[in-house]
């Protein structure tokens, strides 16, 4: 007889514990209000992610790949097989197609988030209630394969080439928007505590600035202001305002001088030699100091 080997300790199937694949970095890091740790169950249809929401939920979320969210009749499916679980079991759903049917009260709008008119509709996934164990894994593994027709029973006699979805090669996530944007470098977005550090940070970064620019100016020469600019069409000033030498009387031009205006002993008084009586009397023939000289 052979001996039967007992699991070793710590060995996934002694324990139940699920294995636990890294996201890779086509896997988005979010999907609706949910952020994703690992990789659960990988098919052609879709992927299952362990997650978490922002109280720290777990979760275990289920996104179509790319092929399966742009074929309607695979968007159906799953509605069909979310719509048949325990009302307990669906934490969330989402994505295009997903509103109606029984558990469309759990769908989440995300009408807030800003959407390009060429952007492509987001790809179906339903959030559900996780504990991390292989039986959860099984659901996942179910779901998917729905959605694939990897279950469906063998109709009739086969004959000719086998039937092959036309979307199985493109295995890739479906389109998921993030939005708000996260912190960089986390998985997560940023807590109070974190934003109200980088507020502090820029507070004291602009106090520092607008010191600096305080310490150079005051450095600075203190330079006079520019004379004003008289605005365009006016006459300058030096033509305007009357000046000492064009338009106000001077001495020299318009005033009354006494060698110009003015009378004058030489000119327009009456002198002793033209316009005294003795010089008229001296014209008539009465003897004067100078005819008798």
């Amino acid at each position: 007889m052979s001996e039967q080997q007992n699991p070793a300790p710590g060995d996934p199937q002694s324990s139940g514990a699920v294995p636990l694949t890294p996201l890779l970095a086509e896997d988005p890091p979010k999907v609706g209000d949910f952020w994703l740790d690992a990789r659960l169950v990988v098919a052609p249809s879709g992927i299952a992610f362990a997650g978490h929401d922002e109280a720290n939920t777990p979760v275990m979320l289920i996104l179509l790949s790319e092929g399966a969210s742009n074929d309607a009749a695979a968007r159906d499916r799953l509605a069909g097989v979310v719509n048949e679980l325990h009302i307990d079991t669906v934490v969330a759903r989402g994505g295009h197609g997903q509103d109606e049917g029984r558990l469309g009260g759990k769908y989440r709008h995300e009408d807030d988030d800003p959407v390009d008119p060429d952007d492509a509709p987001l790809a179906p996934w339903v959030a559900l209630a996780y504990d991390g164990s292989p039986a959860a894994i099984a659901e996942a593994s179910r779901i998917l394969d729905d959605v694939q027709l990897a279950r469906l029973p063998l109709q009739g006699t086969p004959a000719g080439p086998d039937y092959r979805l036309h979307w199985i090669d493109r295995t890739g996530p479906g389109v998921a928007r993030l939005w708000p944007l996260p912190w960089p470098g986390r998985g997560d977005r940023a807590g109070w505590v974190s934003i109200l550090a980088s507020w502090l940070l820029m507070l004291l970064l602009a106090a520092l600035a607008i010191l600096i620019a305080i310490l150079i100016f005051q450095q600075s020469p203190q330079q006079s202001p520019p004379p004003p600019v008289p605005p365009t069409g006016s006459p300058p000033p030096q033509s305007a305002s009357p000046s000492p030498q064009s338009g106000s009387p001077s001495p020299q031009s318009g005033s009354p001088s006494p060698q110009s205006g003015s009378p004058s002993p030489q000119s327009g008084s009456p002198s002793p030699q033209s316009g005294s009586p003795s010089a008229s009397r001296s014209a008539g023939g009465s003897p004067t100091p100078n005819s008798r000289l």
